[in-house]
């Protein structure tokens, strides 16, 4: 049960609207189910009755104050059960008035002197509440946090009704379009609004801008109407933005300060991301690679941009599981933004569920733990990478990186639902969660191409290499080895220890390190996360170039076990496909655990 609250000056013209026959004639029956003394005209049931006359009882105090009136005195409530739920009748629709109207401080239960209001249902699921805010002793009702109160109080009334529960909020949240701002966006054939269009364009234009300068570029690029507020000194102090094309019925633009967009998207609190810079000097070679890397003058190769993110992504997975709650806000708002830039530059195959997880994502990076102090400026010089190297292919290395990325991502998302959840941020995650299935669809149409060509790849190796690194995997993962064994990603698993064997490094200790690195219980898929940590941690290709040509001459010993012999890594046919482009690293560059 959702409501969703406004205010306006024309008690006429809404009433107008609850009884009309709406936009495309979506209205049927109009009529009253509740009001202020339950003897308020209807025009929907009193043929007798008009619009005039509901509109001067309820305007009554108004009228008495004349000018000193509220020029805003129209409270307008509107109250939708969730899809699926069951259709409630009047009476019910009259109880859950009553209670909001009660909880909101419009008409307290037992206060003669409490606002009027008339509930109008015109629909199967949801009424209008329409209140004048003048009460009956001439003063203005108390009405600071109607909406949390009037949220509240409809996640009471689902238990109480059988209807389905929603999650409580926080006050976090982004508005949410209107229903007038919905028929509008309907009418002109779009399929979101205007609000929550640029919403996600101007997170767009802050993932990863180097400063203020650069993120009112992006705006004006993205084809969004742009106008900033400057003072008499020259500083900027604020700013709106328009969608082209949405005009009110005066022709006029219609602007939305960035702080109606979300909280977060104030310049204020935009000013704030920005402010922490480039990396600095005393970060570790890993974070100083990213910043290098971002900084790079010339526009980095995506599938780099893409490793580069996979690194920090891991990091802030990391970082989730820890006891620094700043840090790990922090950390969340840089994979929003890690996110809104792949969303960006991401291949027609993964762009709609990217862009689906950014805008699910969105909600998982505000709560009400602050990022004062942290540091997360590490995500944002990965998301900058990535908007700088632009669009990536869905094939090859580009394609490969891309579902590297999206494997940490998938459990990024997963560790944030979790660390949402045990704060009782149920909103944010709802959102993460939502936010991990639409990656894991990503994933799946980026990774089918790379595992594919893994796959039958490793299928084709020699046996006895086969069983050696087969030995490998059970002695590292000896509770996992079965499971292992049963998933599509064995192969690929398989020719991915090969290839870092023959890149110089030792795959038991390789394969213990990306072990190590993160607990696997939450993996869809254990072989495909364990293939693109190897992969990342040892520099290996992201796509390969296809299957090798079979080999049927192996070597083995008196038992039958893999002799490892050069000859068997270069019989005729073994694949060394794509092995002349990995530098060898030695023991010395295998690092450790991260």
């Amino acid at each position: 049960m959702v409501p969703d609250i406004s205010r306006g000056s024309r008690t006429y013209g809404l009433l107008a609207y609850l009884y009309g026959p709406g936009k495309r004639d979506e209205h049927i029956d109009p009529h009253q189910v509740a009001s202020f003394d339950g003897f308020a005209p209807d025009p929907g049931r009193d043929p007798d009755t008009t619009l005039a006359d509901l509109t001067r009882v309820l305007d009554l105090r108004v009228t008495q104050l004349g000018d000193r009136a509220p020029k805003r005195h129209v409270w307008h409530c509107s109250i939708r059960t969730a899809p699926g739920d069951r259709y409630l009748t009047d009476a019910e629709w009259g109880k859950v008035a009553r209670r909001v109207v009660n909880a909101t401080g419009i008409a307290e239960e037992g206060d003669a002197d409490g606002c009027r209001w008339v509930a109008v249902r015109h629909a199967e699921d949801h009424i209008h509440i329409l209140a004048t805010t003048v009460r009956g002793d001439l003063r203005q009702p108390r009405l600071h946090n109607d909406f949390i109160r009037a949220q509240a109080e409809c996640r009471r009334m689902e238990k109480e009704f059988g209807l389905r529960e929603l999650n409580a909020g926080d006050g976090t949240a982004a508005r949410n379009p209107t229903s007038a701002e919905n028929f509008k966006a309907e009418r002109a054939g779009r399929d979101r609004t205007p609000r929550e269009i640029l919403r996600e364009a101007v997170r767009q234009a802050v993932a990863g801008a180097a400063d203020e300068v650069e993120f009112f570029t992006r705006l004006a690029q993205a084809g969004v109407r742009v106008k900033q507020r400057i003072a008499p000194s020259g500083d900027t102090l604020g700013y709106t933005v328009a969608l082209p094309g949405d005009r009110n019925r005066d022709g006029h633009p219609i602007w939305f300060p960035g702080s109606k967009l979300a909280p977060d998207l104030s310049l204020p609190r935009i000013r704030k991301r920005l402010a922490a810079g480039p990396l600095g000097q005393e970060q570790d070679d890993e974070q100083r690679s990213v910043a290098s890397f971002a900084a790079s003058s010339a526009p980095s190769q995506p599938a780099q941009a893409r490793r580069q993110a996979t690194r920090v992504a891991e990091r802030a997975t990391t970082t989730l599981g820890e006891d620094d709650a700043e840090d790990a806000a922090a950390q969340l708002v840089g994979a929003g933004e890690l996110l809104d830039a792949l969303a960006q530059t991401s291949p027609a195959s993964t762009r709609q569920e990217l862009q689906e997880a950014a805008r699910a994502f969105e909600r998982a990076t505000r709560s009400h733990i602050r990022a004062e102090r942290a540091d997360n400026r590490a995500m944002r010089a990965a998301a900058r990478g990535i908007v700088r190297a632009g669009s990536a292919l869905g094939r090859g290395e580009d394609g490969g990186a891309t579902a590297m990325v999206l494997s940490t991502l998938v459990l990024l998302a997963i560790a944030a639902a979790r660390w949402h959840s045990a704060r009782g941020h149920a909103q944010q995650a709802a959102a993460s969660a939502q936010a991990a299935q639409h990656l894991r669809a990503a994933y799946h149409a980026a990774a089918r191409t790379p595992m594919r060509a893994m796959r039958e790849q490793g299928s084709r190796m020699p046996q006895p290499v086969r069983q050696q690194h087969a030995d490998t995997i059970r002695a590292t993962l000896p509770q996992h080895t079965d499971r292992l064994r049963a998933e599509p990603g064995w192969d690929a698993l398989i020719i991915t220890l090969d290839q870092a064997e023959r890149a110089g490094h030792v795959p038991a200790a390789l394969l213990k390190q990306a072990v190590n690195w993160r607990e696997l219980d939450t993996a869809e898929n254990v072989t495909d996360v364990l293939v693109w940590r190897l992969r990342r941690l040892g520099n290996l290709p992201a796509a390969t170039d296809g299957p090798p040509r079979s080999n049927t001459t192996t070597a083995k010993g008196s038992k039958g076990h893999a002799v490892d012999r050069p000859e068997a890594r270069t019989a005729p046919g073994y694949a060394d496909a794509n092995l002349a482009h990995i530098a060898p690293v030695g023991p010395s560059s295998r690092g450790t655990r991260r």
